[in-house]
């Protein structure tokens, strides 16, 4: 449990960095529209996003407001609950609620999420911290179940010494 409340609190923490950094683009880039970090590759460009991922469901604020909190709050209830003890698993869903609740904090006292990183090179959307938030720890949780978990469940299923059950595990 240890572990879930330390992740629980880096999580409040990188939601803070979120919030300061979408304030300092408020503050810097409405003013300027784009500041180049590396020419015609990576700029920082403020935009104000309506939607979801990739500027889906525009519009949909309230829609986009109440998935996002039943999202965080199953996550933040299966920690701690104690069901997940796996460290990648926690800190992985420990990213997903940081970013999930940066971008909640938008929608809700902004009405849109500002977004900033700005990846040229390949005409990527633009997007902020809270999404590579989400992102890593989605990945990271994929991760995790797709090969610890497996790899996990296929050990238990060898040490238990039932053959027959190794082959319809898999």
């Amino acid at each position: 449990m240890y572990l879930v409340i330390i992740a629980l609190i880096s999580a409040l923490i990188l939601i803070g960095v979120d919030q300061a950094i979408k304030f300092w683009a408020l503050d810097t880039l409405t003013a300027v529209d784009t500041i180049p970090l590396i020419q015609d590759v990576l700029h920082l460009t403020y935009v104000e996003n309506r939607g979801a991922a990739f500027s889906m469901l525009q519009g949909q604020t309230w829609f986009l407001v109440g998935i996002t909190a039943v999202v965080a709050i199953a996550a933040i209830v299966v920690l701690l609950s104690g069901k997940v003890k796996e460290k990648m698993a926690i800190w992985s869903i420990a990213l997903i609620i940081a970013g999930g609740v940066g971008n909640l904090i938008d929608r809700i006292g902004r009405g849109f999420v500002v977004d900033y990183i700005d990846f040229r090179l390949i005409h990527f959307p633009v997007f902020n911290f809270a999404d590579c938030c989400v992102v890593v720890g989605t990945i990271l949780l994929a991760f995790y179940i797709l090969f610890w978990e497996e790899k996990k469940h296929k050990k238990t299923i060898q040490e238990s010494g039932d053959g027959n059950a190794n082959e319809s595990a898999v």
